[in-house]
């Protein structure tokens, strides 16, 4: 498989960035596709790069029976060569839920339809979605102890895609070379012990020691991984302000800008391939990871993407990460540096999401990706966003305890599910290694968490998954605090099944699972059979219901 879509690019003439912006991927995981160091966790992807690519039905069925062995699945070719419609196009089929659907072609197509067509298609989509949950709900609700009310979560739906397992990802604290025993979806590195003082502690000599032993566990596990500057050398910057670590390194840019080149050059040539992308430096915002001038700022980004472009064309430049986006000041720094142009020389924008106490529901973030989306919106800038770490201040809150910690953990990674509709793409929990932290996935040496098994189990039930609406509350005809997303899950067959994840963002609620209903899976690991007449109570903790 890897073989035939590496070819078809080749002959395509596309750039691994230019195919990634047309179906939605990151350049990064298309090459690992091309390369066979990972799978599409659906064919519908598949047939999206190869449809991009210029692929003919043979090529296509071709790549069907690639697909069907390299993803164990056992699925009629038929069935699946209909749902991504390789024949004629547009029939009308009956969902799980007993819906109508309307089967679409994708593909540049699909994106020739006149405005107007695109309307209606919307329009049906979004209906679907309301009448099926309105056939399922039950209104019944109890709230908990007052929490923080989530807003701006607008409910949406669309042509289904697949969920990247590089969504999945975490913060690396460990310099050891070990990996999480659970399962996960990519690695970011800060707090490594890689940082650029760390890394160069004199002119010119380097240490890659910790970096190798971390890019070696990655490349074992076959996750991408991602490289955070920041920390410039007291050497670089001598008279600067010291950032907040112990190794003497500066919150601010190098006196000179070669050394900022060199050392750029010199980790790009070192790793090669292994490093999938680049988060050019971090904090940006944040005084205590940087205190220079945007201008220098928006330089130093269009030299590092121009030295890491012509040296690895398909690794993922990320501009560097903007925090406290609560705060009116943190929209116009994001502002200013648009302004400048530093957004032109990046693949994808950094940006910190949390919730404003790190007790508040999960929920709560959506409403600064809502801000954000409306500032890149001002700015003349549509990128895909990649959430790369939380506050500064983490370390100062309390442990949660056990249980809200394993909900938490979960409906961080669905929030960022839900928040695709904003072109959230990445996020990455902080922190992987660290047991002094609120909410622990692993500390290194010690078994997951709870936190941890669950974050898997959620992972296990994605893994093929394609996703198709998310909503909350009224909107969707649920009880005010409930929230879903609505997947296509291959079953046993290869059969793609609607499946809906449900929750609550505080207190209970009842709910009819809704026609077709089959069974609850618990992220536990527990299952049962249910009815479509059946009631299932819904709380902060997510479960699955699969449709037949």
């Amino acid at each position: 498989m890897a073989s035939i879509l590496a070819g078809l690019k080749e002959r395509s003439g596309l750039s691994y960035q230019e195919l990634g912006r047309r179906v939605f991927t990151s350049s990064s995981t298309l090459h690992r596709y091309c390369n066979g160091k990972g799978t599409p966790g659906s064919y519908d992807l598949v047939v999206r790069i190869a449809k991009e690519c210029g692929a003919d039905a043979e090529e296509l069925n071709t790549l069907l029976r690639c697909w069907r062995a390299a993803a164990g699945q056992e699925q009629d070719p038929g069935s699946v060569s209909a749902a991504v419609n390789l024949g004629p196009p547009s029939s009308v089929s009956t969902d799980a839920a007993g819906a109508s659907v309307s089967a679409v072609p994708d593909g540049p197509a699909a994106r020739r339809r006149p405005l107007g067509m695109r309307f209606v298609l919307g329009a049906v989509m979004a209906l679907v979605v309301l009448c099926t949950a309105v056939a399922s709900t039950r209104y019944e609700a109890t709230p908990a102890a007052a929490v923080p009310t989530p807003v701006g979560a607008t409910s949406w739906a669309q042509e289904p895609r697949s969920v990247d397992a590089e969504l999945f990802g975490v913060t690396m604290n460990s310099s050891s070379g070990a990996m999480p025993s659970f399962r996960t979806g990519a690695l970011r590195l800060w707090d490594s012990e890689t940082r650029w003082a760390q890394v160069e502690p004199v002119r010119g000599e380097y240490d890659w020691s910790t970096l190798d032993r971390l890019l070696d566990g990655a490349e074992r596990e076959g996750l991408p991984t991602l490289f955070v500057f920041g920390g410039t050398p007291a050497w670089a910057a001598p008279d600067a302000r010291k950032a907040a670590y112990p190794d003497g390194s500066r919150a601010a840019p190098p006196d000179d800008l070669d050394d900022w080149d060199a050392f750029v050059h010199a980790l790009v040539r070192h790793a090669g391939a292994r490093i999938d992308a680049y988060e050019l430096w971090v904090m940006a915002n944040h005084a205590h990871h940087y205190n220079g001038s945007v201008t220098t700022l928006v330089e130093m980004t269009r030299r590092a993407s121009l030295i890491i472009r012509e040296a690895d064309r398909n690794a993922t430049v990320v501009c560097p990460s903007i925090t406290n986006l609560w705060a009116a000041e943190a929209h116009k720094y994001l502002l200013r540096f648009a302004e400048l142009g530093g957004y032109q020389y990046c693949d994808a924008a950094g940006i910190k999401l949390y919730q404003r106490q790190i007790s508040d529901p999960p929920e709560t973030m959506l409403e600064a990706v809502r801000k954000v989306d409306r500032t890149f919106q001002r700015a003349g800038y549509h990128l895909p966003l990649w959430s790369t770490g939380t506050t500064q201040s983490v370390t100062l809150n309390d442990p949660l305890d056990e249980e809200t910690a394993a909900d938490h953990a979960v409906r961080f990674y669905l929030t960022g599910l839900y928040a695709r509709n904003w072109n959230l793409e990445r996020m990455y929990f902080y922190a992987w290694g660290n047991s002094k932290l609120p909410l622990v996935l692993q500390a290194e040496g010690q078994p997951p968490t709870k936190a941890g098994l669950f974050v898997a189990r959620l992972q296990q039930w994605l893994a093929h998954a394609d996703l198709r609406s998310c909503g909350h509350g009224l909107p969707i005809a649920l009880p005010e605090n409930v929230w879903q997303c609505e997947f296509l899950i291959p079953d046993e067959r290869g059969t793609p099944r609607t499946a809906r994840i449900r929750w609550t963002h505080a207190g209970t609620a009842d709910t009819r699972v809704g026609a077709g209903a089959r069974t609850a899976e618990y992220l536990d690991g527990t299952a049962r059979e249910v009815d479509p007449d059946d009631t299932l109570p819904v709380t902060e903790r997510p479960i699955l219901i699969r449709y037949s």
